[in-house]
């Protein structure tokens, strides 16, 4: 996975990312924030029902072996991987030739991973380092994957999402959807407390800014309400998630500069129509929050042109 460099660097260059792709779109900017419509506009779809529970995240083998992978969950929409070495370890998730690689502890702790390419055969793979940037082959699992629907993925937790029925980001957003009428009004609600209750973090932004492998915590960003375009799409993605509503977390470039950067794909069974945003009904939609948050409204956030995905979560 590249470095967040671009959207982690200092403050001079988020303001270009902004003004850069402010100027592209035509927009004349204007905050997203509270005054700026992200707690106002229309919202339509059937009658919101909060869920009793998350849907959870479990690892179900044993994790007394140096290496197991467990495919139980795969229908679900993940895949848990534990092993214990002195060496650097990282777990493979392949389909089609494509392939997503996420860092292990060694200490036996489990990582959940997202089965984030559809139905189809996966390979999944424990790789160890042998010296630079050599693996070698540990442990590995196959399956043929047929998701209960196609939203499991994004329903629940995982590596870079990580929250329970305790977090207190879940707390919060079951707050916030309390006096929900549909699901348009639950985005509307967590969209706008996340931009004007979270900040962008400049100086982690620079001390990460050639940082490869960072994971974000939902609960530490909640906590420390401030965090980087990652931090931002990593916490939304747990609060619309705790509430059943599928977000996806993407990582890619923003044009014209190329800004390596993180938002979020919602969908929802309703919608959500402001002056800055449009959250249509039974389609992914993108919403930028860190953007949002900075000023940039729905001519950048909501144009997929200027997005150029890479990686999704």
């Amino acid at each position: 996975m590249p470095t967040l460099r671009s959207c982690l660097t200092a403050t001079a260059l988020v303001a270009a990312c902004l003004f850069s792709c402010l100027v592209v779109a035509g927009c004349s900017g204007g905050s997203a924030g509270a005054s700026g419509g992200s707690s106002e506009g229309e919202t339509s779809g059937p009658p919101y029902t909060e869920p009793s529970s998350i849907n959870g995240a479990t690892f179900d083998a044993s994790t007394s072996g140096n290496a197991v992978i467990d495919t139980s969950n795969v229908s679900l929409g993940y895949v848990g991987a534990s092993a214990k070495s002195s060496s650097r370890l990282k777990f493979q998730v392949v389909k089609d030739g494509t392939s997503y690689n996420y860092d292990m502890a060694g200490d036996g702790t489990p990582v959940i991973c997202p089965i984030n390419m559809g139905d189809g055969s996966y390979e999944f793979r424990i790789m160890q380092n042998t010296s630079g940037n050599n693996y070698v082959q540990v442990q590995s699992a196959t399956a043929s994957v047929v998701l209960e629907n196609e939203f499991e993925p994004f329903l629940r937790p995982n590596v870079f999402c990580e929250f329970t029925d305790s977090s207190a980001c879940v707390t919060q957003a079951r707050q916030l959807a309390a006096n929900a009428q549909n699901e348009g009004d639950v985005v509307r609600a967590v969209y706008g407390w996340m931009v004007d209750a979270i900040t962008y973090d400049k100086a982690k932004a620079q001390q990460l800014a050639n940082t490869t492998g960072y994971v974000p915590s939902p609960d530490d960003t909640f906590n420390s309400r401030s965090g980087i375009c990652f931090d931002y799409a990593s916490l939304a993605a747990a609060m619309f998630r705790s509430l059943d509503i599928p977000c996806q977390i993407v990582t890619g470039y923003v044009s014209p500069d190329n800004i390596y950067h993180a938002w979020n794909m919602i969908y929802i069974d309703g919608s959500w129509v402001a002056v800055q945003i449009s959250v249509e009904a039974n389609q992914w939609t993108r919403i930028d929050v860190t953007f949002a948050a900075g000023g940039a409204d729905s001519q950048l956030i909501g144009d997929g042109t200027n997005y150029t995905e890479r990686y999704v979560y």
